[in-house]
């Protein structure tokens, strides 16, 4: 498997200002030169990391989850990475060694492992290794539901779940999912998509999700709303709810990217407090 991993750095003076960045009422482009050490944040509580944050919840942007690009340096790492009790998690690495450990339990990852880390779930991670680590992590506050459990936290590697091809696609357009559709107490989705070079999403998708969007692999052009963005490997993409979505492989390779979604729950009726 292939990820793109962010390196940092700087671009030089001699680069030009003008790129892909968007920020609109109903979409944003993240492109990966933004993903910079000037635009690197920190967090209390960890050791030799930095971070990238590609969406956080925000009046006019996201509003269910937040997502990090995470940088773990030799030897750093938390042993308390989450202050809220009422967030869930996934975790997906990119590059290099990380030890977890899950309620006790040691898990040691690399890239293409996925953990899903429910509310409440007592974890540490650290990078035992003698090079750096990167990894996603996605964060949603867990939605309750009437005769809804909370579901258990498990640890995964995409390498060892077969993708889903679309119907009538002859596996040009995938889906690795890491949660059985069925399971109604999850109510958030992270996915891997996978267009084979020519695959396409033929018609403007319009729904109710709200979609983080992370290239890991290859470029596309894809329909945000009324635009249609070249993307490719290290950008992000933000689509808010019913934001129209379709894309086109056009790259000589593979174009994949990491879908976050909110699923399984009632529309809300009542703003937040």
């Amino acid at each position: 498997m292939t990820y793109y991993v962010p390196r940092g750095g700087l671009p030089p003076q001699t680069a030009l200002t003008t790129d892909r960045s968007r920020f609109t009422t109903a979409y944003a482009v993240v492109p990966r030169r933004t993903l910079s050490d000037i635009t690197a944040s920190h967090l209390p509580g960890w050791t030799g990391m930095r971070m990238w944050v590609l969406a956080r919840p925000l009046s006019g942007f996201a509003e269910t989850f937040s997502q990090y690009v995470v940088e773990v340096a030799a030897g750093g790492g938390s042993t308390a990475p989450e202050p809220d009790p009422a967030a869930e998690a996934v975790l997906f690495v990119v590059d290099g060694a990380l030890r977890l450990s899950v309620d006790e339990a040691a898990h040691d990852l690399a890239p293409g492992s996925y953990v899903f880390l429910p509310p409440g779930t007592a974890w540490t991670l650290h990078n035992p290794s003698g090079a750096s680590a990167t990894f996603h992590w996605i964060r949603k506050a867990w939605a309750p539901a009437p005769g809804v459990d909370v579901p258990p936290a498990f640890v995964t590697r995409e390498q060892d779940v077969a993708p889903v091809a679309m119907p009538g696609t002859d596996g040009a357009w995938t889906t690795t999912r890491f949660v059985d559709v069925a399971d109604l107490r999850h109510d958030m989705h992270v996915n891997i998509v996978t267009f084979e070079p020519g695959g396409a999403i033929p018609f403007p998708e319009t729904h109710v999700m709200e979609h983080g969007l992370y290239v890991l692999e290859g470029k596309a052009v894809y329909l945000l709303n009324e635009d249609w963005v070249e993307v490719e490997a290290g950008d992000f993409m933000w689509l808010r709810a019913f934001c129209p979505q379709a894309c086109y492989a056009g790259g000589p390779g593979r174009f994949r990217y990491l879908l976050y979604k909110d699923v399984n729950r009632h529309a809300g009726l009542h703003p937040p407090r």
